[in-house]
């Protein structure tokens, strides 16, 4: 079974040795809450990075290794998680000189998408550790003086010095007074953020371009929607380890981003050409959907556990809360299952190369050379355009319900195509967003109450055949029904008020 650690560091570059450093961290006893300073027995640490041929891993941020010695021996998978931070996924030490752990290699697939992970170097570090305690003599914060030797599978060597400030307990103010006392002491910031990216040197991934300037309403209208879809499409990368683990929320933020790749190439057809994407849009549909089921399970299970919460106990007859949560946790196992075979599947990885594909040689039309302020206001407007009229039809519809349901659609839609314009378009564009923003709450709590009265029919019927009472069920339905009336008589300001009106 994996252990997660979340690891905030700073590493530093030293002239040699780490003698003068450690010294200088020793004498902060009494200052930044630091009570005591333990010194603790040099270890020496082997490591194998792992990585594929062209170095995938290492060129998104991402490290994998198999090490022995230290109190943390093991396999360990370094995911980002932030400035100075990354989540390190451990898992014990298999038989010597073993294959990649399946858990760890499943992690990583959407960046090998079946390419080998094989060695790549190996480093091995005599690490001196200063523990940092408190009052209570818990650990602060670990500095690290390490002398490193690398070899890498090319057959080329390399040593060097260098510290690592980890904190443990510590906040940022004291990470902030450890690098103070160490830049005193001669310790510079590290010109590589990990030993990896040190020894593989020349065999790094090429530097992308030099940073782009900020996008405005005279950038060309290509680079304005292809930096929108890219930002999604990291967006899926990023999030695609952490559906994996069950991180909370991780299904809805990766959700969120196929929708909103989706709906810029859908929005602005006319800029990426729409008929090459066709194809691309539909699978993006269909990722959304793999990923709706788990998503929609949480937020009824929260509503429900939220309703259910706020009627007095007096009113609440029977097993109601104990078959709530029977009923989501069988839901939810099976739709975490369906989300990993979608996630391990061929079409999954053949998505993620057609996004590739798509932003190394983009499908542009003869208006992505024009002035994004000129040529994204149109398509804005006219997504604010369709969702006053689905919002129009709501009154009349025979099915308000469904009529409602095509409102939120076009609500997300108006809202991410007003997003993708914003750097554009500006204030006008992010006012849209806003606006679409609060309606798609407010249509998104509709179809929740929607779902979740069809939910508590069914719950109410199993427990009548249970030889249970149903009151309790009837009454939550009831609240439901008021909530959404309560929606369906807000949607007329949103009618009255209008969206932007952008000016091309």
């Amino acid at each position: 079974m994996a252990t997660v650690v979340r690891e905030i560091e700073r590493k530093y570059d030293l002239a040699a040795g780490g003698t003068a450093a450690l010294d200088a961290v020793k004498t902060m006893t009494g200052t930044a809450g630091i009570a005591a300073v333990s010194q603790q027995d040099e270890q020496l640490l082997d490591a194998v990075y792992y990585d594929t041929a062209d170095l995938r891993l290492i060129g998104a941020g991402i490290t994998l290794r198999r090490r022995t010695g230290g109190g943390d021996a093991g396999w360990h998978l370094k995911l980002p998680a932030g400035a100075d931070t990354r989540d390190e996924i451990r898992l014990p030490l298999a038989a010597p000189g073993g294959a990649v752990p399946e858990e760890l290699a499943a992690l990583v697939r959407a960046y090998t998408r079946g390419a080998a992970l094989a060695p790549v170097v190996r480093i091995q570090t005599s690490r001196r550790v200063l523990r940092l305690l408190d009052g209570a003599g818990q650990a602060l914060a670990e500095i690290a003086a390490d002398h490193v030797a690398a070899e890498p599978a090319d057959g080329s060597a390399a040593s060097w010095d260098e510290i690592e400030a980890e904190l443990v307990t510590g906040g940022p103010a004291l990470l902030t007074a450890i690098e103070a006392q160490l830049r005193r002491a001669g310790a510079r910031h590290a010109a590589t953020a990990t030993k990896l990216q040190r020894a593989l040197g020349g065999r790094l991934p090429a530097a992308g371009a030099a940073q782009q300037p900020p996008l405005t309403r005279n950038s060309p209208a290509g680079e304005v929607v292809l930096g929108y879809v890219r930002d999604q499409v990291a967006a899926i990368w990023r999030y695609d380890p952490l559906v994996r683990r069950d991180a909370p929320d991780a299904v809805h933020q990766m959700r969120v981003a196929a929708r909103r790749a989706r709906s810029a190439l859908q929005a602005f057809g006319g800029i990426i050409e729409r008929e090459a994407t066709r194809s691309l849009c539909a699978e993006l549909k269909w990722l959304a959907a793999a990923l709706g089921p788990a998503r929609d399970g949480e937020v009824l299970l929260a509503r429900l556990t939220a309703e259910l919460a706020a009627i007095p106990p007096a009113l609440v007859a029977g097993p109601v809360e104990a078959r709530i949560t029977a009923h989501f946790t069988a839901e939810l196992a099976q739709a975490g299952q369906t989300v990993l075979r979608a996630l391990d599947g061929q079409r999954y990885l053949r998505l993620l190369d057609d996004l590739d594909a798509l932003l190394a040689d983009p499908p542009l039309t003869p208006l992505a050379e024009r002035k994004a302020g000129k040529v994204l206001a149109k398509p804005v407007r006219r997504a604010a355009r369709r969702l006053q009229r689905a919002l129009a039809a709501v009154p009349a519809a025979g099915d308000r319900d469904a009529a409602i349901h095509e409102a939120r659609k076009a609500t997300k839609r108006a809202r991410y195509a007003a997003e993708a314009a914003t750097p554009a378009l500006g204030s006008t564009a992010s006012r849209q967003a806003a606006q679409a923003k609060e309606l798609q709450q407010l249509l998104g709590d509709h179809h929740d109450s929607v779902v979740a009265r069809a939910v508590l029919l069914d719950l109410a019927g199993r427990a009548r055949t249970a030889g249970e009472e149903t009151f309790t069920y009837g009454l939550m339905y009831q609240r439901q029904a008021c909530q959404a009336a309560t929606i369906e008589q807000a949607l007329p300001r949103f009618t009255a008020r209008g969206f932007v009106n952008h000016q091309g």
